[in-house]
């Protein structure tokens, strides 16, 4: 990849728009939650606000996809949620496609165990593959009957990919406009999207306006115009869309000298977002993510920077399935 930017504007870049690098005081990224009343129980936790949707959430969400699936039997994954459940971790991420194929083990239907008995506890969010309205009808049916549940506190278009991708979406009478009426009609309280690779796609997204959520792959670059943080979190924040996180533990199977503990730490402290979604796959793994909330302190500018020089590799995306055309989340073998 031609590199013509300089070191100073790619880390601030890395870093996300309103860092400046000389000496400057960072603040911390929790939105204050003070004066709102939260229907859910963190167990004292840190939370943040998820934007215009006025939920107070805990700062790291539960990602419940391939690591998830990893869990050898339902008993198993039944208990590690209920324990998460229990200490203040609320806020689900699941999706329809999340299958493994060579178990058979569904997301949705085995959160829809615990769902059925615990619904009001959990800020349930799903997202949704299909791109044709009839598709979409059918897997947001089957969503709803593999999770237990009525409707979902978040639906998202899932995995957004390309500018072409975008157009499809928001035609007339495409995804969006079946999304907002799922929203008019109650089957969702809001409506998001996510998204891996292509930064440019996601600003579409963004400046529709017609979003409560965002869910991206964090600290990827390729060059002045696709600066991803930069781009979209003043974007989203300024039409009030909250924005969530992932893969920030993923950088530890291509980078050496790093910790989970660090990564996470270093995802939280970065300016803008309101969480970030850990995937997790045992009680031990729920431990550590407590560990690192109740003991969290966010990172001082200096060890920002020395963290984005490290994780450079990985923000140039370097062999990352995600960032590469054709890339599908979900089914995996």
């Amino acid at each position: 990849m031609k590199r013509n930017y300089s070191r100073r504007k790619f880390i601030r870049q890395t870093l996300g728009a309103g860092l400046v690098i000389a000496g400057a005081d960072i603040a911390l990224t929790q939105t204050s939650c003070s004066g709102l009343r939260n229907k859910y129980d963190p167990k004292g936790l840190p939370t943040a606000v998820l934007g215009k949707t006025g939920v107070v959430i805990p700062r790291i969400a539960i990602g419940l996809g391939s690591r998830f699936l990893t869990i050898k039997t339902l008993d198993e994954a039944i208990e590690m949620c209920n324990y998460a459940l229990d200490n203040g971790l609320y806020y689900w991420d699941t999706a329809h496609t999340y299958v493994n194929n060579e178990s058979g083990a569904i997301s949705e239907e085995r959160l829809g165990h615990i769902i059925k008995d615990r619904r009001n506890e959990i800020f349930l969010s799903t997202k949704i593959a299909a791109r044709d309205t009839e598709g979409a009808k059918a897997q947001i049916e089957l969503s709803l009957k593999r999770l237990q549940t009525d409707h979902f506190d978040m639906m998202k278009i899932h995995s957004i990919a390309s500018r072409e991708d975008v157009n499809e979406i928001c035609k007339t009478g495409g995804i969006l406009d079946l999304f907002s009426k799922m929203k008019e009609e109650g089957v969702t309280k809001f409506i998001g999207f996510s998204g891996h690779g292509n930064a440019q796609a996601l600003k579409m997204m963004i400046d529709t306006g017609r979003f409560d959520s965002m869910l991206f792959a964090m600290n990827h670059y390729a060059g002045p115009t696709d600066t991803r943080q930069e781009l979209l979190i003043p974007a989203a924040k300024e039409r009030g869309i909250g924005v969530m996180l992932m893969k920030a533990v993923r950088p530890k199977e291509t980078i050496e000298g790093v910790s989970v503990p660090e990564l996470i730490r270093f995802a939280l402290s970065l300016e803008g977002p309101d969480g970030v979604a850990v995937g997790m796959d045992s009680k031990n793994v729920v431990d550590s993510n407590l560990n690192i909330l109740r003991n969290f302190k966010p990172m001082d500018a200096a060890e920002k920077i020395k963290y984005a020089e490290l994780l450079s590799p990985y923000f140039r995306h370097e062999n990352l399935p995600w960032m590469k055309a054709g890339y599908h989340d979900g089914c995996w073998a």
